[in-house]
């Protein structure tokens, strides 16, 4: 193609190919994939993206059964953009789906409907940098139902902490802190991770069992106290916590605690903010690495965020929810390669020195590369020679034509 965008996005997307072994025929298909992606407009699957490409339908569902590291492919293409404050973030997302063929099809909770809704689930493992506040996807794993898991003596919470330390090896190379929402804090979840190497940051439930360790003098009589009473959340005993002030709204308190539930000492941090209305919201953040600094810990947890943006992206622009395959290899390579188009275009916007400190709209990339794609096919079609064509004003009117930042 000749338009400076697209050739940017293909070497963006090939020079990531170089840390893995692969062949020039299966990398070409693999960079038409993740355009595909982008150009196509409405639903996703195998027949539209015949009728986008010079493959046939049944070539994509041939090689959608092939194996692709995409953790290690997404590594290479994230690490020249990240930098060193930088933590492993966990979090599953409903997908639609339909048929009784389908591999592990069962209830999971949605949590835009806040009900539990019957389909897929996968659970994506990503990359969360707190000084860009953008989260990159890594991979994604499809969830076992509960029924399976109940038959292999497996909780939910087992088969999520199972899922990360199988990449233990991978995802420590980039960090040892693992970033997860309220559900995550069990001991079924950290302890596991704990133990291989890995530090948790999550949130507490508002009335979590939390007590003082005790720092006084043993007495020398019967067993040495370990601890110092319970912790009352409403009036916290400041001679052990220490006060932050974030801003004006926003103070915490931190300390050294420990946690009855999950069994270990704990970095506490009790964040107490005041809305609009004058109500105070308090949430429990801690850290199962007791020398993290308390402004990090809120830093790191506020990040995790971000890659609800990768659900939300994927699911409205990249097809997530459209795979029409019933193959286990199949629906793994459709998420993967779904998310993996948003890190390209969110990467290319993160380089993009006319860009910088604009917000991100996946929407306007979609349009843009549609267009460039429609217009390239024109020009092959009617014979235009391009070097003509590259510099007249109108061309870069269409290019842009639809897009917010025309």
């Amino acid at each position: 193609m000749i338009f400076t965008e697209v050739n940017t996005f293909i070497s963006l997307v090939s020079s990531a190919f170089n840390g893995l072994s692969l062949n020039k025929w299966r990398r070409d298909f693999l960079t038409e994939i993740f355009m595909l992606y982008l150009i196509i407009p409405g639903r996703i699957n195998f027949t539209q993206m015949s009728r986008y490409s010079k493959y046939c339908e049944q070539r994509f569902r041939n090689q959608f059964i092939q194996k692709f590291d995409f953790m290690n492919y997404n590594a290479c293409l994230i690490t020249p953009v990240v930098g060193s404050r930088t933590a492993i973030s966990f979090d599953p997302s409903h997908i639609e789906k339909s048929g009784k063929k389908t591999p592990y099809m069962g209830s999971f909770w949605s949590g835009s409907d806040q009900c539990t809704k019957r389909g897929l689930e996968i659970a994506q493992i990503a990359i969360i940098d707190i000084d860009l506040n953008q989260s990159f996807h890594l991979e994604a794993v499809q969830t076992v139902p509960v029924k399976t898991l109940k038959i292999a003596c497996m909780s939910l919470s087992d088969w999520y902490a199972l899922s990360i330390i199988n990449r233990k090896e991978e995802l420590q190379k980039l960090s040892k802190i693992v970033v997860a929402d309220a559900f995550f804090s069990k001991i079924t979840f950290v302890q596991p991770l704990m133990n291989e190497g890995f530090h948790v940051i999550s949130k507490l439930r508002d009335d979590a069992n939390l007590r003082y360790k005790f720092t006084g003098e043993y007495s020398g009589s019967g067993r040495p106290p370990q601890f110092a009473g319970k912790i009352n959340l409403d009036n916290l005993n400041m001679d052990i916590f220490t006060q932050i002030q974030i801003n004006d709204d926003t103070q915490a308190f931190y300390a050294v605690v420990n946690s009855k539930s999950l069994k270990t000492d704990i970095l506490l941090v009790v964040e107490r903010k005041t809305d609009e209305n004058g109500k105070t919201i308090q949430r429990l953040i801690f850290s199962s690495d007791t020398q993290m600094d308390a402004l990090e810990v809120l830093e790191y947890y506020h990040c995790r965020f971000q890659m609800e943006f990768n659900f939300r992206d994927a699911k409205q622009a990249t097809g997530l929810n459209h795979c029409q395959a019933r193959d286990l290899d199949k629906l793994h390579f459709h998420f993967n390669a779904s998310l993996t188009t948003i890190n390209i275009v969110k990467i290319m916007h993160i380089n993009d020195k006319n860009k910088a400190g604009k917000p991100f709209s996946i929407a306007d990339y979609k349009v843009l590369y549609h267009n460039a794609f429609l217009l390239n096919r024109f020009i092959e079609a009617f014979g235009i020679k391009p070097k003509a064509l590259k510099s007249h004003h109108h061309v870069k009117e269409l290019l842009y034509f639809g897009t917010k930042a025309a």
